[in-house]
C-alpha cells in the first residue's frame, strides 16, 4: 500500500514538473509560431472576423438575387468563404441558372462563383 502510495506522489511530482516545464518557454517562441502563421494566412484577420466577412458577402449575394423578382430566391441557399461563393438549390427555368450566377459574379467580393443550381421539376412530372 506504501509503496503504491509512493509511486503515486512522484508520478504526480514528475507530471507538475513537466507542466511546469512547458509554460516556462520564453514568450514569443511557440505562441507566435504557431499564432503568426495563422494570422499571415487570414491576411491579419481573425477567425471571427473571416467569419463575419463570410457572412456579410453571403446575406449581399442574396439580397441582390431577391431584388430580381423573376427568380424565387427562397430556393436557392448562397455560401461564401473567403470570396468564393457557392450557388446551390432550383430555380423554374434553365435560363434562371445562368442569370443567378451572372447576379454573384457581380456583387463586389465575389472571387469566384460555383453554380450548383438546377432546374425545379414540376410536380408530377418527368
Amino acid at each position: 500500500m506504501t509503496r503504491t502510495r509512493a509511486f503515486g506522489i512522484a508520478g504526480a511530482a514528475l507530471i507538475a514538473l513537466a507542466s511546469v516545464h512547458a509554460w516556462a518557454q520564453p514568450p514569443g517562441e511557440a505562441s507566435a509560431a504557431s499564432n503568426g502563421t495563422a494570422v499571415a494566412a487570414s491576411g491579419g484577420m481573425t477567425a471571427k472576423d473571416i467569419r463575419k466577412a463570410n457572412r456579410a458577402l453571403r446575406r449581399t449575394v442574396y439580397a441582390a438575387i431577391v431584388k430580381h423578382k423573376e427568380i424565387n430566391a427562397g430556393d436557392i441557399s448562397v455560401v461564401a468563404k473567403s470570396g468564393a461563393v457557392t450557388l446551390d438549390g432550383t430555380v423554374v427555368d434553365a435560363s434562371q441558372i445562368d442569370k443567378v450566377a451572372e447576379i454573384a459574379r457581380g456583387v463586389p467580393g465575389v472571387t469566384s462563383v460555383t453554380n450548383r443550381l438546377t432546374v425545379q421539376k414540376p410536380f408530377g412530372g418527368q
